[in-house]
């Protein structure tokens, strides 16, 4: 279940938030009613983030090695083909 609260948890109950992240679940913040922010932990962060951060070094190291180069529109219609195959 969402563990979602109102952003001035964030202040007034910084410590049951901190568990609750500590322990895997990420945080939901809402002000005035609608979402505003995740609190998350580093290892959830990291989690989410590491490949990607690999996968655009890659790419980089892959653009040195290759003078091709593609138009934005270009690129995405070549993906998305690819995710539809």
């Amino acid at each position: 279940m969402l563990n979602i609260r109102p952003i001035s948890d964030l202040r007034n109950k910084f410590t049951e938030i901190e568990n609750t992240v500590s322990n895997g679940e990420p945080v939901y913040l809402t002000k005035n009613g609608y979402g505003t922010m995740v609190v998350m932990s580093i290892e959830q962060y990291s989690r989410l983030t590491d490949l990607t951060e690999l996968k655009l070094d890659e790419a980089d190291r892959l653009a040195e090695l290759d003078d091709t180069r593609m138009e934005h529109n270009e690129l995405f219609d070549r993906v998305r083909r690819k995710l539809d195959e």
